[in-house]
């Protein structure tokens, strides 16, 4: 827990595949305190022909681009927390795919405890048990 979907407007690549798990692992685990041995992520490479931001391919802007969603436990991390890991995470992006457009998205989703979980049992159930 937490589980991390990523889109990556670039050519797939084991390198940049490595960066961004190493980036995202630390800090999730830094900022939002998550335990590594339970962070899953999962990244997806999309051709930048096939990546449209204000109705023009990222190839004709000469931009890359990024989005991905994690989901927490709802009433785990604060306001300043999630604004931190958005901060640091576009910085960690930056850095690994360099000429990053605006339009990049981070969504830290907030999911109720009762809804989410893994190995069979919700966060609820871990939390009472």
């Amino acid at each position: 827990m937490p589980i991390i979907n990523v889109k990556v407007s670039s050519k797939k690549s084991v390198e940049t595949t490595k960066k961004i798990n190493e980036l995202l692992l630390d800090l999730t685990h830094r900022i939002l305190g998550k335990k590594k041995e339970v962070i899953a992520i999962t990244i997806n490479y999309v051709d930048d022909d096939s990546w449209f931001v204000g109705g023009r391919l990222l190839s004709e802007q000469g931009k890359n681009s990024f989005y991905f969603d994690i989901k927490v436990t709802d009433e785990t991390n604060t306001k300043d927390e999630k604004a931190q890991y958005i901060k640091e995470a576009f910085e960690g992006f930056e850095r690994i795919l360099g000429n990053l457009h605006e339009e990049s998205y981070i969504h830290v989703q907030d999911v109720r405890a009762a809804s989410y979980g893994y190995g069979g049992k919700t966060q609820e159930y871990r939390y009472h048990h």
